[in-house]
């Protein structure tokens, strides 16, 4: 029989033989011949198996992937492509960087909660939200004083 065996791809490429099926299901590479219902596979897909891990790997999505297999004009060189695609990604990483140290700041600094009751753990975090917005700042009903006194009292 010509061509190799899902297993025998799978087990080259290093990926579980449900992964090849998923990437045929998602267009990432086009359904190979059969042989007596087996999928029998060209040697050169092992090339397209690693273009798609190291997609994967750069974080893009299957649909990037595919976009980039396939959603280029004909004559788009491969360094085309990924530039394209990294600038993209590389917008969404920076959105995600800083959404990841403000997360990584709220948990530092807001975590250390002593309030007693969780009413206490609202009423503090509303009088926060009021004092300190930039749209409430002229509209203050609760004076830095009085968050003060309210952190005390926790």
């Amino acid at each position: 029989m010509a061509g190799l065996t899902i297993g025998v791809v799978a087990r080259q490429a290093g990926v579980a033989p449900s992964a090849l099926r998923y990437y045929e299901k998602a267009g990432l590479f086009p359904p190979p011949v059969r042989l007596s219902k087996r999928r029998r596979y060209d040697q050169q897909i092992l090339g397209r198996i690693r273009i798609i891990l190291l997609a994967r790997d750069a974080g893009f999505t299957v649909s990037e992937t595919r976009t980039f297999l396939s959603g280029f004009p004909l004559g788009a060189t491969p360094s085309v492509r990924w530039r394209t695609m990294a600038k993209q990604k590389l917008i969404e990483l920076d959105a995600l960087m800083k959404r990841i140290a403000d997360m990584k700041s709220l948990l530092e600094a807001n975590f250390n909660c002593k309030c007693l009751r969780l009413e206490d753990c609202e009423r503090w975090l509303a009088a926060k939200q009021l004092c300190c917005s930039d749209s409430n700042a002229k509209k203050m009903s609760v004076s830095k004083d009085q968050l003060q006194r309210l952190q005390t009292k926790r």
